[in-house]
């Protein structure tokens, strides 16, 4: 199938992914189901020539991928008219491969993607860190994308971006949006950063925090009365908090955590989750700072943090079996769905025993 022609149908089927696999026809991901096309399985001369399209689309130099020692390459592109895409080109068992994420023209719609009132008003924060973690693939950059297209129509101010590569694409509004692409504009998240602290910025948007170096530059920056976000692959704001600290040699940690505990202002963790319609619902855990969880950091007490995210529910917190447990209750998704997701299986078993569901 002619390449356009086949992200043109991807689009139109509501696909989140393309696979590129050699020793299988073209395959597609659809509200979390894979499908496979009826076509025949492809050669390695079938993937290496979807793959030299999909370079010609982008604007790229084959080569930049062939000649990499890293043997991956990641960029986005876009086709006027059809929609804008990420591709992470690949080599597996001596031949070419690929993942292609769909990224429709236009930003959600936070209505339409489900997502809770009470994470879209952590788009009112003007300065701190503000995180959004969850596994590959969780909508972390669609939730961040929403929050920022709010920010653009609420607010004034610079809107600085720092992604690998970029998904959404925004537009000036009440604000002035600097997008900057890793590598294409900017070599590293780091050195984007600390150039962004030169840009006069009042937001700014980190998109991964990888390394020790980054997440240092990252809650500096929170300190100077800056918002900043961006993500983690964790599953909860507990194990996002332990996540930033073990990143540091031991003993600088004590120091992380003070430092966390001043300019963390929430975390919001989210996974996609197989819905009673046939597509995907995300549910989200959500955790705003206040004092007791300030302590915790601080005391080494993340353990706990679970029970004060429970215990604060008209706070607008809740904790991931909570927003499971209540998209069950509202029929979104099943029991055994809530419980195959769950952190703490047997306490959302007694939840649902309690409620007669």
């Amino acid at each position: 199938m002619e390449l356009k022609s086949l992200l043109k149908e991807m689009i139109d089927a509501k696909a989140s992914d393309v696979f590129i696999n050699a020793g299988l026809p073209l395959a597609y991901q659809a509200g979390g189901v894979h499908v496979r096309t009826d076509g025949a399985p492809l050669t390695p001369a079938d993937t290496r020539d979807y793959i030299a399209g999909i370079y010609e689309l982008a604007g790229r130099d084959l080569s930049l991928f062939e000649n990499n020692v890293n043997h991956d390459d990641d960029f986005s592109f876009s086709i006027p008219g059809i929609g804008r895409f990420r591709a992470n080109i690949f080599r597996q068992r001596g031949s070419y491969g690929a993942v292609v994420r769909v990224i429709p023209f236009g930003l959600p719609n936070p209505a339409e993607m489900n997502i809770p009132e009470s994470v879209m008003k952590l788009a009112d924060v003007t300065k701190g860190l503000v995180l959004i973690s969850g596994p590959s693939g969780s909508g972390k950059s669609t939730t961040l994308a929403c929050m920022l297209d709010r920010m653009n129509h609420q607010r004034t101010g610079h809107i600085i971006t720092m992604e690998d590569p970029i998904e959404y694409v925004h537009k000036h509004g009440n604000c002035i949006i600097t997008q900057r692409e890793i590598p294409t504009d900017v070599a590293t998240f780091s050195e984007a950063l600390r150039s962004a602290m030169r840009e006069s910025p009042d937001v700014i948007l980190l998109g991964e925090m990888r390394d020790a170096d980054t997440i240092g530059t990252a809650v500096s920056a929170a300190e100077m009365a800056q918002l900043v976000l961006s993500t983690l692959h964790t599953t909860s704001a507990a194990d996002t908090v332990e996540r930033i600290v073990d990143a540091f040699p031991p003993n600088q940690q004590h120091q992380v955590r003070i430092q966390l505990s001043l300019v963390l202002q929430a975390i919001v963790c989210q996974q996609l989750v197989p819905s009673t319609n046939g597509t995907v619902v995300p549910v989200f855990e959500i955790m705003v700072m206040n004092t007791a969880i300030r302590n915790l950091i601080r005391e080494e007490k993340t353990y706990q943090i679970d029970a004060i995210i429970a215990a604060n529910a008209k706070a607008g917190m809740q904790t991931m079996d909570q927003g499971l447990f209540n998209a069950a209750k509202q029929g979104l998704i099943t029991k055994d769905t809530a419980l195959r997701y769950s952190n703490h299986q047997e306490a959302l078993i007694r939840r649902f025993e309690s409620e007669g569901l």
